[in-house]
């Protein structure tokens, strides 16, 4: 009999900690997701449009909080802005707090099991009967007494938390895409494509430069501005004085994104088209910006 406390108190501990990871698990990949889908949306694709290997997401979030001084002082800023949030909120709702009576540190038996399923039973008739009948304040406080305390905090932190993430990867994320989309700032590698006369319509014959692929056989979908904007800047010219570059952005499912940098005086609106070249099949272009440039 005194063996079995300390064992059951292990267990707890365990239990407690298998929670916490499990908890900081999703936080990392929420982070990550965000921080992708703003980085790669500001070049117009759709980060389900990508795969990534799910492991690379618990190390994305380095970057968001801990990449640069700037992302650092967000971080620490954050912290204490969503620790001061939560705390006036548990202060606001607290009074909603009062009326209920099952707390969870009771023992889980039969009794238990039938008090919380009875709850479910009026929660789920509260909503059913009483959302369009009663007016919202009394709707919301029957809802409230009808949450476990210890829930209701948990669900508060959780979503200021999630709040606090969302704001931190998607600023984070813009900020690094604007970044790598202007040269003078661009981290992303110098990008040059080689293939066969006959794959592409765009592209620069090596031994003759100043001569455009013919466009007998081609077809296009779309506006033809963009293609017509690409057309005879397939190269780098750095001389320029808007030095053209281009850039590999990434290379992910047999396509190839790239596009040519921003100068460091363009508008902050501005978004470099993007060329996205298929590599498996002959021909296949699909050009992407956010409007037709003039």
């Amino acid at each position: 009999m005194p063996d079995s406390q300390p064992s059951q108190n292990n267990t707890q501990i365990l239990g407690t900690f298998a929670s916490i990871l499990g908890l900081l698990g999703i936080f990392l990949y929420f982070t990550a997701w965000i921080y992708r889908w703003a980085y790669f949306g500001y070049f117009q694709l759709e980060i389900t449009q990508l795969s990534f290997p799910l492991r690379s997401f618990f190390f994305v979030p380095i970057q968001v909080f801990v990449g640069n001084g700037w992302a650092f002082t967000k971080t620490i800023v954050a912290l204490f802005l969503v620790a001061t949030a939560i705390k006036i909120t548990l202060w606001f709702v607290e009074p909603l707090t009062v009326a209920f009576i099952l707390p969870l540190s009771k023992p889980f038996n039969v009794v238990t099991r039938r008090k919380k399923w009875s709850k479910i039973k009026r929660l789920l008739r509260v909503i059913a009967k009483n959302f369009h009948q009663s007016p919202p304040s009394k709707f919301i406080r029957e809802l409230a007494t009808l949450v476990p305390v210890s829930l209701r905090k948990d669900l508060i932190i959780v979503i200021w938390l999630l709040i606090v993430l969302f704001w931190l990867a998607r600023t984070q994320g813009w900020d690094d895409a604007r970044r790598d989309a202007v040269n003078e700032t661009s981290t992303l590698p110098v990008f040059t494509y080689i293939f066969s006369q006959e794959q592409l319509v765009l592209g620069r014959n090596l031994d003759d430069v100043f001569t455009d692929p013919s466009l007998k056989y081609s077809r296009f979908i779309g506006d033809f501005t963009l293609f017509d904007y690409l057309r005879g800047r397939e190269d780098n010219d750095p001389n320029l004085k808007e030095p053209r570059i281009w850039r590999l952005l990434i290379e992910n499912n047999k396509i190839i994104y790239c596009f040519f940098g921003l100068d460091k005086n363009a508008d902050k609106k501005q978004v470099p088209a993007v060329l996205a070249i298929k590599t498996d099949k002959k021909g296949q272009v699909m050009i992407l910006a956010p409007s037709i440039p003039k």
